[in-house]
């Protein structure tokens, strides 16, 4: 079967009712969003599992993973133009040798001239692809110590509801089976509690980039009361990425706390 490109595609094997279950306004909405790799088809609570849809969402992850490829390749090439002494401080870098050392959550990751990543970390593209951002995006500056939800970040309304489905959502499913796991991100990430902000049992703060810091706010289960997640950026985080950069930081960061979570679980 060729790879499915085409959002019409995907829009055939969808009810068609435009329900907003899947948090995005209509079905063909839905459909744009699995090509992009921002959804799976089975996000689709209408839709049946068979052979053939099996075989689309297949497709599809093949055709985003192309994407993906292709644009970490793009990446790398602007990189050659960087002028990384000149950089050093607009990121919050060093120069180590010939390259731009910048750190991540706590660990060193190495940046060569060609856009090659390299680090005592296991490096991948959900990593790769916003540090190498973060060096071609950010006009650098201080943090502002001002934290904003995602949907209040200047461009973030549009993905804002994607957001908080991928994101927040699957975190706080993540803390409600193991609330440990925030200890084992200060510990293994250098992250650091955080008090008097907001109203939470568990505050850390997180640095995935230098001028990108994260703060996440944990409230328990009390009586007849839910848990509660939410999580904030500063409020310049656009100054240093575009708004698809952050959620894909984001999302990255979630996917790497459920396998820590699984793993020590």
């Amino acid at each position: 079967m060729a790879r499915i490109s085409n959002p019409l595609e995907i829009y055939k094997l969808l009810p068609q009712t435009n329900c907003r279950e899947c948090y995005l306004p209509s079905c063909l909405a839905f459909s744009a969003a699995v090509i992009k790799g921002e959804k799976k088809l089975g996000d689709c609570p209408y839709i049946q599992t068979d052979t053939k849809k099996t075989e689309t969402e297949v497709n599809v992850r093949q055709h985003y993973d192309e994407q993906r490829t292709q644009h970490l390749e793009s990446l790398k090439k602007m990189i050659s133009t960087v002028d990384f002494p000149h950089s050093r401080d607009r990121l919050g870098a060093r120069i180590v040798g010939e390259k731009l050392a910048i750190t991540c959550l706590g660990k060193d990751f190495f940046v060569d001239r060609s856009g090659n990543v390299t680090s005592i970390c296991h490096t991948h593209a959900g990593l790769t692809i916003p540090l190498l951002s973060y060096i071609l995006q950010s006009k650098g500056g201080s943090v502002t110590g001002s934290w904003v939800p995602f949907r209040e970040l200047k461009n973030g309304t549009a993905m804002g509801p994607l957001f908080e489905q991928r994101c927040v959502k699957t975190l706080k499913n993540i803390a409600d089976s193991n609330t440990d796991l925030f200890e084992d991100i200060i510990s293994i990430f250098n992250g650091e509690k955080a008090e008097n902000i907001f109203p939470a049992d568990i505050s850390i703060i997180i640095h995935p980039l230098p001028r990108i810091p994260i703060l996440i706010c944990y409230l328990k289960a009390e009586d007849d009361l839910e848990s509660d997640l939410s999580i904030y950026f500063d409020s310049g985080a656009e100054n240093h990425l575009r708004i698809e950069s952050i959620f894909e930081l984001g999302a990255g960061l979630v996917m790497m706390f459920d396998k820590i979570a699984k793993k020590h679980g």
